[in-house]
Parts: C-alpha cells; sequence; structure tokens
C-alpha cells in the first residue's frame, strides 16, 4: 500500500487520479530478474505519452546533486535541452547494455537514424545482488518494455529488485501532485530509484522514524547508496525552468533523511509532456509559463519526491540476497510513530 492508503500525509496539495507518474501518460514497464541465491537486479523503462520519442522530443533537463553516479545521456540533454529516447533505469553495470538496447529500439523505429543520445540511469544494487556477473541482457530491456503500461507496481520490480533505501529494502516509487497555475491545472510527478540513506536518518512526514527503529535488524551494514529520480510535469516549461524544477526534488529528498554522503549518487532527469520540439522539421512557435508562477510547481515536486520515497519503502517486502538480508519497512512499528506526531 501507498501512503495515503495507510493513513501517512505528505504535503497538502491533492494527488494525482493514480498518484503516480502514469497520471501524466507516461507509461512505465519493469523486467525482474531473480536467480538462485546470488540475482536480484533489472530493468525499468519509462515510456513518454508519444509516438516516437526521437522524432516527438519533449523539452528536458537535468541535475546532478551529488555526482557518483554513472547516468549516460545527461551531456546532451545538458546542451540541447530535450530527451528523444525513453527513460531506462537499471543497476550500476548495466547501465551500458541497456543503452545498447536503447539504440536498437530506436534504430528499429527511425530507419534513418545516425545518431541518438539514451538516456539510462542507476544504482548500485551490489549488496543483494552479484552485479560482477551482469546478467543484465540487453533482452530486458526489451522486457520491460514490452510490458509498460499507465498502472504499475512499485517497491521491489525492475530496477528497485536489489536496492536498499535507509538500511530497509528499497526500490521503485512513484507520487504525483496537482496544482493550480495561472488558473489552470497541471500536474507534477515523481518517479524514484531509491538506493540510499542511514537507518537513523530516515524520517516519514516529518517523523524521525529512523531513530526509534535502531534495534530493528539491518542497522549498520551500509549508509551509502544513491537515487535516481524522474520528475515530468504537463506544465509548459523551457529546459532552463525544468531544471529549476529538478533542482526541487532535493528538497522532497532532504526531507525523507537524505543528506547525499560521499559515494551517494544524487541525480534528476526532469522533463516536460506538454509540447514537442519536432525533429527534421521547422521549429514551431511554443509558449512558456512565466518564471514567476513556478513556486507552486517547485513546492508540489518536493512533495510528489517525498511521498515517491516513502512509498518505494513502504511497497517493497523483506528480500535474501547475495549472502544478505534487507528487511522490509516494519509498518505496523511505523505507524504507531507517527501517531504519536499528530499533524495540525
Amino acid at each position: 500500500m501507498k501512503a495515503p492508503e495507510l493513513g501517512i500525509k505528505i504535503g497538502i496539495h491533492d494527488h494525482g487520479k493514480r498518484n503516480s507518474i502514469g497520471d501524466l501518460g507516461i507509461k512505465v514497464g519493469h523486467a525482474t530478474l531473480i536467480e538462485g541465491e546470488n540475482i536480484r537486479t533489472g530493468v525499468t523503462v519509462l515510456l513518454p505519452p508519444v509516438k516516437n520519442p526521437y522524432r516527438e522530443r519533449l523539452f528536458s533537463a537535468t541535475f546532478v546533486m551529488n555526482g557518483f553516479s554513472k547516468p549516460i545521456g545527461f551531456v546532451q540533454v545538458e546542451e540541447l535541452g530535450y530527451i528523444e529516447t525513453p527513460i531506462a533505469l537499471t543497476n550500476t553495470l548495466g547501465v551500458y547494455t541497456v543503452a545498447n538496447a536503447m539504440v536498437k529500439h530506436m534504430i528499429e523505429l527511425n530507419p534513418d537514424l545516425k545518431s541518438v543520445s539514451p538516456v539510462v540511469m542507476e544504482c548500485n544494487d551490489s549488496y543483494l545482488n552479484d552485479i560482477r556477473a551482469m546478467k543484465v541482457s540487453e533482452e530486458y530491456y526489451f522486457e520491460a518494455l514490452r510490458n509498460a503500461k499507465l498502472d504499475f507496481e512499485e517497491g521491489s520490480v525492475g530496477a528497485g529488485t536489489g536496492m536498499s533505501a535507509f538500511e530497509f529494502k528499497g526500490g521503485i516509487g512513484s507520487s504525483s501532485r496537482v496544482v493550480e497555475v495561472c488558473g489552470e491545472e497541471y500536474i507534477v510527478a515523481s518517479l524514484v530509484l531509491a538506493n540510499f540513506g542511514r537507518r537513523e536518518d530516515l524520517t516519514i512526514a516529518g517523523v524521525p522514524v529512523g531513530l526509534y527503529l535502531g534495534n530493528y535488524p539491518g542497522r549498520g551494514t551500509s549508509g551509502k547508496g544513491s537515487i535516481s529520480m524522474v520528475v515530468a510535469t504537463d506544465a509548459p516549461l523551457t529546459a532552463r525552468q525544468l531544471k529549476r524544477l529538478a533542482k526541487r526534488t532535493v528538497v522532497g529528498l532532504a526531507k525523507t533523511g537524505g543528506y547525499a554522503y560521499h559515494g551517494s549518487g544524487d541525480v534528476v532527469l526532469a522533463f516536460s509532456t506538454a509540447q514537442t520540439a519536432p525533429a527534421g522539421k521547422e521549429p514551431e512557435l511554443v509558449s512558456f509559463l512565466p518564471d514567476n508562477a513556478l513556486s507552486g510547481l517547485f513546492r508540489v515536486t518536493a512533495e510528489a519526491t517525498e511521498e515517491a520515497i516513502v512509498n518505494a519503502l513502504l511497497q517493497s517486502k523483506t528480500m535474501e540476497g547475495n549472502g544478505h538480508v534487507r528487511y522490509g519497512l516494519p509498518i505496523g512499528k511505523v505507524l504507531p510513530l507517527l501517531g504519536e506526531h499528530p499533524k495540525p
């Protein structure tokens, strides 16, 4: 169950219908790989709501809070301000294989293609997964692609299969918010691959629950890790404005207890579904929101990201792998702690 279903209220704004990035028409698919005692990994793919992302490029931006990470494709996004492929998530040593698969996918869609910039983000799942075995193959990208849908599973699936967060089981989480700007309603949604955090830092809805869970199994095994964050909106924003939006994910990250420790890769990709920058055509006149209207979007970006991280924890179950155990967040212990700290 996600935070709202458990009575956990994060922020003040309403959720979208699905309370996920699917509210923006973005389909998400997973390929989960569990083999024997040591393999716990996978691939997650996000499909923007266009027929051909190479031809219908979406305005985009990146932000790097802490660069201990190996994303592919960020340099061109930073330079040109758009994405031209789906977005994939996987483990650290799988990014290159997944990028190759994505290039083949784009070649299939575009017979005249001679250059493309795949976007692949990662976290290191080597605590539960034998990452050196390099079990992520190109087929897992295509499997995730085939599985893509608006109502998708979260938690220990796809790229989130072997991930850890706050020394509990981590993985994929998503959340959305609705906000009114300039008389129009817009959606902002986050999807995270959560693989970071020290137990004692964990904060949920403003309550330092990690301090009360010190004796729960798993503490002290590792506080290192990373988080890859994707934030999307249907508000018409420039690439520069999307970078500003991307930075606000870190506010949500910090509210859960993320401190971007050394060894953590904290990276963000932001994009807008509002309008495209068509390839191979004359540029079209497009319009964007004024900068002084963005504060509401900034706030809901932080809210959606904070809840996405919590949702990743709430939906990830205990898993053994690679000689280790990551316990699922003990919801039965957490909820009473939240009840002791009532909200106004």
